[in-house]
């Protein structure tokens, strides 16, 4: 796994934790392509995993990433790709060890700010995802103009998701790209 354009384009991302499905370069190179820039924005990559996604937003410019993995093997994988990488955790980027829908669940009440750019990549059949998706539109990080992008595969897809709205989908083989955002007040999209 390469990393596509920006300033760390080329470079590798590391072994592959054991259990973890990455998105493949394929399928985030169409991403980005749709997304256009991330320049300047927060970005928050839930169920992390390799972090490619965060990565790749950081090297195209992101100002900020926040990376939630709730595995603490692959968390630490995570963190020592990211140090390999030369990207340093702090004020503008972060790693959380935990399980994405207590964090958001936490952060319902705010404080923690608004992202631009929401990553959802959980594992394809997770029993969570829904619950995590329902907890990220509760919670205050989502703002009317955030873009939520979930991976998913054909076989599973999302239901409808209280407060949001599909804004468009993509799919690569069994790949889905859903692009979520907050519905608009008066239910209209």
């Amino acid at each position: 796994m390469r990393i596509i354009a920006g300033r760390l384009r080329g470079r590798t991302l590391g072994a592959v934790p054991k259990g973890v499905r990455p998105t493949t370069d394929r399928v985030r190179e169409s991403l980005f392509s749709v997304l256009g820039s991330v320049e300047g924005m927060r970005v928050l990559d839930l169920c992390a995993g390799t972090g490619a996604l965060g990565i790749e937003a950081f090297s195209r410019g992101a100002a900020a990433v926040v990376w939630i993995e709730r595995s603490k093997p692959v968390a630490r994988a995570l963190a020592a790709g990211l140090a390999d990488l030369g990207i340093v955790l702090g004020q503008e980027h972060g790693l959380i060890v935990a399980d994405a829908q207590s964090v958001l669940e936490r952060w319902q009440a705010g404080g923690q700010g608004v992202f631009d750019l929401v990553f959802f990549d959980p594992p394809y059949a997770s029993e969570q995802r829904d619950a995590i998706l329902a907890a990220l539109f509760a919670s205050s990080v989502v703002g009317p103009e955030t873009m939520v992008v979930v991976e998913g595969a054909r076989r599973h897809p999302l239901p409808a998701i209280g407060g949001a709205r599909v804004v468009d989908e993509r799919r690569y083989g069994d790949t889905v790209l859903t692009w979520l955002a907050r519905a608009r007040a008066g239910g209209g999209s």
